[in-house]
């Protein structure tokens, strides 16, 4: 499926803002990098023109996304390709001088293969050393009916997160000093509960808002789901070693579809429409426990990169500099060791 416009650098250039606060440093802990998406590639030099759009992003967290995995070899091993594409295109982001830094990535590994966890672990840190903070194995789970509605139907098992084997994958994950982080569904927020409950010496990040669905039999349904989905972050915040990335929101699959619209949204629009997911979130976990992510380039098919940020800044406006500084960099450098 290709859902990008003719020209998606003429469309989303429809709409110019002023950069807000422009000197405030960002660490943007999410963002993905493809030799090709959908038929376009996203890789440094594509980033590269997001992150010098107008503000001050000082590094960037690479999270893994099934790019350039070795073709052969065991499959346990073939996640490594990965880490090896990254690092390359790090290097060429610093020999270039092309901007932000690449400070960190967040790999793949199956946790649930416990008898080479270890191994793979270790074959990651061999390559990328300190580079390497953690590991991403997603739990999303979509419902087989609605999965014909979704650009990026998860495919985990439906108890992942229960399993022994990845409990105990995710448990080695903290001992070893690494961060777990996951995408899932918002109706998977009970089952992370319970697995940040099982797991409570691992941190844990919660990407994209357990992402609330919009589509196939989830659409038009945010104000009916909206008030379970608030419950269980809630609950979710009392388990003190996770961690939220507020971010993800303009993918398709969320059901705000700017991406079929003539132009992409302001910042405005954009608070407007998600700013009550944000509100929530941060009222139960507070700026220490939240982070701004970009989710480039996935919610690039929705709004610019400069329009995400200045959006983030609206909403985060009457906060304390504190609040502030962990919301843009200060909770990734402590959760990313950076």
């Amino acid at each position: 499926m290709n859902i990008f416009h003719e020209d998606q650098a003429a469309w989303l250039a429809q709409v110019e803002e002023a950069i807000i606060d422009p000197d405030r440093e960002i660490i943007d802990p999410h963002h993905h990098l493809w030799p090709e998406l959908m038929g376009q590639p996203y890789n440094v030099d594509e980033f590269a023109a997001d992150t010098n759009s107008g503000h001050n992003i000082v590094g960037t967290v690479f999270m893994e996304c099934s790019a350039s995995y070795r073709q052969d070899g065991p499959e346990h091993e073939r996640p490594l390709g990965e880490t090896e594409y990254v690092l390359a295109q790090a290097e060429r982001i610093r020999e270039q001088h092309l901007g932000a830094p690449i400070l960190g990535m967040v790999g793949h590994v199956d946790l649930r293969r416990t008898d080479v966890l270890d191994e793979v672990l270790d074959q990651h840190l061999a390559l990328a050393g300190d580079f390497f903070k953690g590991i991403r194995h997603a739990g999303a789970c979509a419902p087989p009916a609605d999965r014909e509605h979704m650009l990026i139907p998860g495919d985990a098992d439906e108890d992942l997160y229960a399993q022994r084997s990845f409990r105990e994958g995710v448990r080695r994950l903290g001992q070893r000093g690494l961060s777990y982080d996951t995408w899932q569904y918002h109706y998977q927020l009970k089952d992370f509960i319970a697995l940040a409950q099982a797991c409570p010496d691992t941190v844990l990040v919660l990407d994209h808002f357990s992402t609330p669905l919009g589509v196939g039999s989830f659409a038009g349904r945010h104000k009916e789901l909206f008030p379970q989905w608030q419950q269980e972050v809630r609950l979710l915040a009392a388990c003190p070693n996770v961690f939220l990335k507020l971010g993800g929101l303009a993918m398709p699959d969320n059901g705000f579809p700017w991406h079929l619209a003539e132009q992409p949204p302001t910042s405005d629009e954009v608070i407007d429409a998600q700013g009550d997911w944000y509100r929530h979130a941060l009222d139960c976990f507070g700026a220490e426990r939240c982070m701004f992510e970009s989710n480039f380039p996935v919610d690039r098919l929705s709004l610019s990169y400069a329009v995400y940020y200045n959006a983030m800044k609206k909403l985060s406006a009457e906060g304390s500099e504190a609040e502030k500084d962990a919301l843009f960099a200060g909770t990734a450098r402590r959760v990313y060791r950076l």
